[in-house]
């Protein structure tokens, strides 16, 4: 037995190296229709920045051949070769690789199917003569000697925050101080980029310690580490709101991140000759606000995946004697113990509300205006997650980093089969739960083709909940049920279309934001933000997410059709991960490496 399972390791690295050999040899010689040949015609290139300066997948042989074609000469890709050993399962071989090229080093793995590649995928890690200062490179952190003019650390960073912005400009400016912002700061000042957070909220965090009381995360401690400082052993698996605010708080002073709070962005020019952006601020330090403007050259946009709110107008909300709030308004139940509250829409933000409003012996209604997915935390965390980010996972020596690139190398078109077979499980597993919520009255789906929570997110960034413990309280009718649109307001609550009438004291507004770009469009104008289009999507003609198929997330990490615009957000695990990619984008562009761009996306606009 161990001598067949001896053999057969050998055959897979055998296979896998004759290809990575063939794929080297083929792009020294600059042989596209060789490399070409070495695809399946059914088959995905994915590549994070490394080949194309852009985010991009490309799909099929003529667009790998088109790919090649166009950036070969320019990349100089040399020293692929196999990292670690590699797998096999179901006919699928896997593996790991590393690779250079002209101004840069990268990671790549790659899937076989008969010896031709299905899916590959390339990154750039690094660029050389720019790498990190960290490890043997990291810096000294003083001064052995004698030296009358010496200057020690603090004195350094004290006069770089009351320089930074006005004696000296910086490279980029990021608005938005969230974990997004806060991620991408990081990384920059690791790569020398002088960079400036502009942040409405006073502290780092307070975007978290705003929100409702119950709130917490519903993603896993595993996923959610940010760059270089990894949550402690003992850190909660869920981590509540105002424990992250303070991690965020802590984390950005312990990496030096020169943040701007109390600060609004008013607008923002961009001078194409000059190449640097006019963006003027309004900035409280404790004495009162001060117009400051400053001139990057790289502007980021990092307020999250979504926009402003979404706070549909119904007829006579002006004659409602109750409160009308959005649910990022909401500070929590307080005040409306034994009161009647009304919760329109079904989403996370929504169940949130109602679980912590039951707990307050608040009357709950909920208003399902349209069918949600919920999947159970614990089943999505076992089912979903557990093989990348769990405790498992670590003992079985997978990092965050293997972990981000393993997600990361699944192209997006066929990353509903990967997910389907864990909802399909989910259903088993949890059928009574999916009967009881059925049975309740509750619109349940998982998703249009039936590929649960993370494409819904991918695609739409909603229509669905996680579970820890919300929609329980509806499947026992603990919080009611409605289903149907809103006609109007009365003067003592809500009516439906059909002609329900359901009593408030206060009514919650769990409906939602709009894409990024509308906040954005009150600080660069119409105009441009119209040239940019919509911020997050892939195109996949599923609802919410109209054609056409981009393949990536529009407008996300990588080039706009707005010069030296960017856009940068997401989940805590997207932030983590994609923060390296656009870091490496602008640090390049400072130190004027060349940065053609390879098919840069065309600007989408319907929503």
């Amino acid at each position: 037995m161990t001598q067949t399972l001896d053999r057969s390791t050998s055959e897979v690295t055998d296979r896998v190296e004759s290809w990575v050999s063939a794929f080297q040899d083929a792009l020294s010689a600059r042989d596209v229709s060789a490399a070409v040949s070495l695809f399946a015609d059914e088959c995905y290139w994915r590549d994070l920045v490394s080949f194309t300066w852009n985010i991009a997948t490309v799909e099929g042989t003529d667009e790998v051949a088109d790919l090649l074609t166009t950036v070969l000469d320019r990349i100089d890709p040399t020293g692929f070769a196999v990292d670690g050993e590699p797998t096999s399962a179901d006919g699928v071989d896997e593996a790991w690789l590393t690779f250079d090229t002209a101004v840069g080093r990268g990671t790549g793995h790659v899937r076989l199917k008969d010896g031709k590649a299905w899916t590959l995928l390339t990154t750039l890690d690094e660029l050389k003569g720019h790498e990190e200062n960290q490890r043997e490179r990291r810096p000294f952190g003083t001064e052995h000697g004698a030296n009358p003019d010496r200057v020690t650390w603090k004195e350094s960073r004290e006069a770089e925050a009351e320089e930074l912005g006005y004696s000296r400009q910086p490279e980029v400016v990021i608005i938005g101080g969230g974990q997004g912002g806060i991620a991408l700061a990081a990384r920059l000042r690791q790569l020398g980029v002088p960079a400036i957070i502009v942040e409405r909220n006073e502290r780092p965090g307070d975007s978290w310690r705003k929100r409702y009381k119950s709130l917490a995360l519903h993603d896993p401690v595993w996923y959610d580490h940010l760059p270089y400082i990894p949550f402690p052993d003992n850190w909660p698996v869920f981590a509540p709101k105002d424990k992250l605010g303070d991690w965020l708080e802590m984390y950005t002073r312990v990496m030096e991140i020169n943040y701007w709070g109390s600060t609004f962005a008013e607008s923002a020019e961009f001078d194409e000759a000059e190449g640097r952006w006019t963006v003027k601020v309004t900035r409280d330090r404790g004495d009162g606000p001060e117009e400051v403007v400053l001139r990057p050259r790289q502007l980021v946009f990092a307020m999250g995946v979504s926009g402003k709110p979404n706070k549909p107008e119904f007829p006579g909300m002006e004659r409602f004697r109750g409160v009308i709030q959005h649910s990022s308004e909401h500070p929590g139940p307080a005040g409306y113990e034994d009161k009647k509250i009304v919760v329109i829409g079904s989403n996370n933000s929504a169940f949130d509300i109602c679980g912590a409003a039951w707990e307050a012996g608040s009357d709950i209604t909920m208003v399902q205006r349209s069918s949600t997915h919920i999947i159970k935390s614990d089943t999505l965390m076992e089912l979903a997650l557990g093989g990348l980010y769990s405790e498992e996972a670590v003992r079985n020596g997978v990092t965050t980093r293997t972990a981000d690139l393993t997600f990361a190398s699944l192209p997006y078109r066929i990353m509903a089969d990967f997910q389907r077979p864990a909802y399909d499980e989910a259903k088993v597993r949890d059928k009574e739960f999916y009967d009881q919520l059925r049975a309740a009255g509750f619109d349940l789906d998982f998703g249009d083709d039936e590929s649960g929570l993370f494409m819904k997110y991918l695609r739409r960034g909603s229509g669905y909940y996680i579970d820890v413990g919300a929609a329980q309280l509806v499947a026992d009718g603990k919080v009611k049920l409605v289903n149907g649109q809103v006609q109007e307001f009365t003067e003592t609550g809500v009516k439906l279309t059909d002609g329900t009438e359901l009593e408030a004291d206060l009514v919650v507004l769990a409906t939602g934001y709009r894409s990024m770009i509308t906040s954005v469009a009150d600080i660069i104008g119409e105009d441009m933000a119209s040239r940019v289009g919509k911020v997050w999507g892939l195109g996949s003609d599923t609802t919410k997410d109209p054609g056409p198929w981009e393949g990536e997330q529009r407008n996300m990490w990588k080039p706009t059709q707005q010069q030296n615009l960017w856009f940068h957000g997401g989940n805590l695990h997207q932030s983590r991960h994609y923060s390296l990619y656009l870091s490496l984008q602008l640090k390049a562009r400072q130190e004027g490496i060349d940065t053609p761009v390879y098919k840069l996306a065309e600007s989408h606009h319907a929503e």
